[in-house]
């Protein structure tokens, strides 16, 4: 579970103590991006034209969880328009999906949100948010075999190597741009082994209010009883994008990775190879008939056997920061679960402002001090293992991060503020323009 550090602790103190007056008066191998054909789905909301149903064998459940809101908790889609405001697309074919606010929590629209079903790779990013403040990125750690014991068979790989350094930086860049169930291994044995870091994780999930997570593998490879929901994963990327390192991770485009070390010459330290690595995130880097996806800044996509295609974005416009979630398209147009996220973008764009929310991202427990209401900060892990020897190495900089980094970061509100609003902005959030 995450810990706030003690500056962050007396900075929240002093803010919030600034505002009292004011309140007081005032088993299956993963599978390419490509998705299975099925039939198009679009349900009736209020307000919205009806569209194809989805002959789904397995129905939704009855009795879904309510966190973030009641209508959340209800199979089939759920959205209020308001005058001005567009239709849903009619091409939605995921079995849960949901777009909302990214800063203030507003859920703008769901579908079967909290339907508990298998994650894939998007549990990386409650993996990644967990472990990733554990460990500077400059650390080396010589990956051993038993670090890659239990890698899943026909798991994503990057390329880790046995009896081979590495450092936590290019780890990282495995998980995020390749996906690598060997990266993630080789970090969670750095963090005490599988078991352990499915514990913290599960543990995180829980302080996040991500209450339909059940965490069995620390790489989303299938696994009885993991599962997530869409709802979950939203808040998982939320959590992440408030960390420096998760943003420029998920916003990498391509990046040099390491290969073997070769042999030494005299007097003379060896010498490595780098090979290039991209991201399979589609709307970030565009490749099998998808486009770069405008102002799309991460977050993390995934497919296997028994969970099909899944995917979370970010994206920002015109000032908005939008995320989307989209789980188990069953569509026969290819690389559906990315073209169902950027009509979901496009019309959140569309609609901020003209739709009454239908639920909100709900804060975590942890980031409440005592007395105050839940979600009055972002929470921040402040532990971290003791530096070692650092490597150096080709990295991810020029136009390999997200074609270009912008400046402009969002307004970063205080916690104070946030007790007011209930905004929980994304600080220098990386963008892409184009």
């Amino acid at each position: 579970m995450s810990a706030v550090k003690k500056p962050a602790r007396i900075a929240l103190a002093v803010a919030v103590a600034a505002l009292l007056p004011a309140l007081a008066a005032a088993p299956a191998a993963a599978l390419p991006n490509d998705d299975k054909p099925g039939t198009q789905d679009q349900d009736q909301g209020q307000s919205n034209k009806p569209g194809k149903t989805r002959k789904d064998p397995d129905p939704p459940p009855e009795g879904m969880s309510t966190v973030g809101g009641a209508l959340l908790g209800r199979p089939d889609t759920q959205v209020k328009l308001g005058p001005g405001a567009p239709v849903l697309p009619m091409q939605l074919t995921g079995r849960s999906w949901i777009v909302a606010d990214a800063e203030n929590g507003q859920v703008l629209a769901s579908h079967n949100a909290h339907w508990r079903l298998p994650p894939a790779s998007t549990m990386k990013m409650l993996f990644a948010d967990t472990v990733l403040p554990r460990f500077p990125k400059t650390d080396v750690h010589t990956v051993t075999p038993a670090d890659l014991d239990g890698v899943g068979e026909g798991s994503s790989l990057v390329g880790v190597k046995e009896n081979q350094p590495y450092t936590v930086h290019d780890l990282w860049l495995g998980v995020f741009l390749r996906s690598g169930n060997d990266a993630v291994h080789v970090l969670s044995a750095m963090n005490g082994g599988v078991p352990k870091t499915v514990q913290d994780m599960q543990a995180h999930a829980d302080d996040l209010q991500a209450l339909d997570t059940h965490v069995v593998s620390p790489d989303g490879y299938d696994a009885p009883g993991q599962v997530s929901s869409a709802y979950d994963l939203t808040l998982f990327a939320r959590s992440g994008l408030q960390k420096k390192d998760f943003r420029e991770y998920c916003s990498t485009a391509s990046a040099k990775f390491p290969g073997a070390e070769g042999k030494s010459a005299e007097g003379k330290a060896p010498e490595r190879d780098y090979f290039e690595i991209q991201n399979t995130n589609r709307l970030l880097t565009g490749d099998n008939g998808i486009s770069p996806y405008k102002g799309i800044a991460g977050v993390k996509n995934g497919n296997t056997t028994n969970a099909g295609a899944t995917f979370t974005g970010v994206a920002e416009r015109d000032g908005r920061v939008l995320l989307v979630t989209v789980m188990n398209p069953d569509s026969s147009e290819s690389q559906a679960v990315y073209k169902e996220a950027a009509r979901l973008l496009d019309w959140g764009f569309a609609a901020a402002g003209k739709v009454t929310p239908v639920g909100e991202l709900v804060p975590p427990k942890s980031a409440a001090p005592t007395g105050a209401p839940q979600g009055s900060q972002p929470t921040a892990n402040g532990a971290a293992k003791a530096a070692v020897t650092t490597r150096k190495g080709p990295g991810s900089g020029g136009v390999g991060t997200a074609l270009a980094i912008a400046g402009g970061a969002l307004l970063v509100v205080g916690a104070g503020v946030f007790l007011l609003n209930r905004r929980w902005p994304l600080p220098e959030l990386v963008r892409r323009k184009k």
